[in-house]
């Protein structure tokens, strides 16, 4: 026994050392999974967290509700997703540097990097082509689902929010554990799609990613400070915000001066006095509505990083759009899986967690969401947009429809039960854990619990009650849940005697005064812009 313990122990050890971060238990096998199975195979060469490496990529996805066997000899014919050559790196903040499960960035290629290889776009499992793309690898969400819910939540909302799948990953043939292949905030045809910015005109206007985030990359430093609860200043803490596309190395000094100074005219607006106003304030600065989509998203998740990191917002040509608007991404931490900051917490808004940063963190939440909430008329329209989510994707019984499905496909096929072989976690702390569940069941049960008290708070804060019907919008006269431009063209039709039937006539007289005219159009604006 002695003995076998010995060589236990020095086989841990070796391991231990080996690169690429293997997992605790490196023995699991699969003989038929209902998750696809990625291979990348590095050849023994360790990856890197700054620069790529050459790294060759399979996919076996023979289809939704359909297996997929890991042993290709003696099953022969299934799909192949993907065969070739990927440029692969580590990626990720605290989820690289906090987990021993890391994630990964890769971009594939026509060729190896050595003879030159360049990106090319392609499909992965459904989702649209790209050449970005990422391997998130859930560790201390140990629901493996936080990331995929707040995608979902987000998705029929928002412009834009990334789409993920889970998979089975294998690294030179070892089994590394559940991962999902996501998509990235990027600006692909499939993604964000925007322009490539030009030098003068319009085309200087857009398109720009950026996010909010720590000063570990080149950025532009807010000349504004976040604030305290009572408005006051932190005047010894800032807010970064990175280039994410084009990359600060692409920009030419003429893009850089561009988006510094449309930063700095969207905060002047938000830090002035008369910063409400419907035409003169922040609202010629940034998109109102994808302000509050992306609030209810960080606020219902009460995410520990909400607004301070990875805070992703952009802007497209001022011909399509001038407007700021914001992107989800990185929830891993969402939805009372963090033990700091009070983020455990049902009953707080995460805007006002500065109080309880300041002292202790360098990266606090900009202004703008102190500001943003003082405002009555943005305070309406974000009530109106929580009781729309919740007479939609936010139902109680949706949310718990989407956790049990997610853990179906986790479970019905042995996924779960294989990275748990090969990342043993279940009754230990990880970090930044505040509940430490003892099975996947008892995981499930807690995320559960959290989601139903947050609904249940947040109805309360904002004067929602379930039993009421959705109020009709002032100004929707289309009928389609929002006030827009359509709603404009379809006052102008009824003007000029299409038929559009009685319902929209009732509708149409925006300002009430018994007739259907421009003055109903100027309402209809009004209410756009927030009146």
């Amino acid at each position: 026994m002695l003995l076998l313990a010995a060589v236990l122990l020095t086989v841990s050890a070796a391991y231990s050392r080996l690169p690429n971060y293997p997992p605790d238990y490196v023995y699991v096998t699969i003989g038929s999974t209902n998750l696809p199975i990625v291979w990348i195979n590095v050849g023994g060469n360790t990856i890197s967290r700054t620069d790529r490496i050459t790294a060759t990529m399979k996919i076996i996805h023979n289809g939704d509700g359909q297996l997929n066997y890991a042993d290709t000899v003696a099953h022969p014919g299934q799909h192949v997703e993907y065969d070739g050559y990927i440029a692969l790196r580590y990626r990720g903040g605290s989820s690289f540097d906090n987990s021993p499960k890391k994630p990964y960035s890769f971009r594939p290629i026509n060729k190896p990097l050595e003879q030159g290889g360049e990106k090319k776009k392609v499909s992965l499992l459904g989702m649209g082509k790209d050449n970005n793309w990422a391997l998130l690898a859930p560790y201390s969400d140990k629901s493996m689902m936080r990331d995929l819910l707040a995608f979902e939540i987000s998705q029929p909302w928002m412009d834009y929010t990334p789409q993920g799948r889970f998979c089975e990953l294998f690294l030179d043939g070892t089994y590394y554990g559940v991962f999902i292949l996501t998509e990235v905030v990027s600006k692909g045809k499939y993604r964000l799609n925007l322009d490539d910015p030009g030098e003068e005109g319009d085309e200087l206007t857009g398109g720009y990613l950026l996010s909010v985030e720590r000063n570990d990359e080149p950025y532009y430093r807010s000349k504004y400070h976040p604030v305290l609860n009572n408005g006051q200043p932190i005047n010894n803490r800032y807010i970064y915000f990175q280039y994410k596309s084009p990359d600060f190395e692409e920009m030419t000094p003429a893009q850089l001066e561009y988006i510094k100074n449309r930063i700095d005219q969207m905060e002047d607006a938000l830090a002035s006095e008369n910063y409400t106003d419907l035409v003169e304030g922040y609202r010629k600065h940034i998109d109102v509505m994808s302000f509050i989509d992306y609030q209810i998203a960080q606020e219902f998740a009460h995410n520990v990083d909400a607004y301070r990191l990875s805070g992703k917002f952009f802007k497209r040509r001022d011909s399509q759009n001038p407007l700021f608007k914001m992107v989800v991404w990185d929830m891993n931490l969402a939805y009372g899986n963090a033990d700091y900051y009070d983020a455990w917490r049902t009953d707080l808004w995460s805007y006002r967690a500065n109080d309880i940063m300041y002292q202790k963190d360098a990266y606090l939440i900009p202004f703008w969401w102190y500001k943003l909430n003082n405002d009555p008329n943005y305070t309406a329209q974000l009530k109106r947009r929580w009781a729309q989510y919740r007479h939609s994707n936010l139902q109680e019984e949706w949310l718990m429809a989407v956790v049990d499905s997610m853990a179906y496909v986790l479970t019905s096929n042995g996924a779960m039960a294989r990275n748990t072989r090969a990342w043993p976690r279940w009754g230990k702390y990880v970090w930044p854990n505040y509940y430490v569940s003892v099975n996947f069941d008892d995981e499930l049960n807690y995320l559960k619990q959290w989601l139903v008290a947050r609904l249940k708070w947040m109805d309360e804060q904002l004067g929602y009650d379930p039993t009421e019907p959705l109020p009709p919008l002032h100004g929707d006269v289309n009928n389609d849940g929002e006030v827009t431009v359509g709603d404009i063209n379809t006052v102008i039709r009824v003007i000029l005697g299409n038929d559009v039937g009685h319902d929209i006539l009732e509708r149409a007289d925006v300002n009430a005064d018994g007739e259907i005219t421009v003055g109903d159009i100027n309402a209809i604006i009004k209410v756009i812009l927030g009146g």
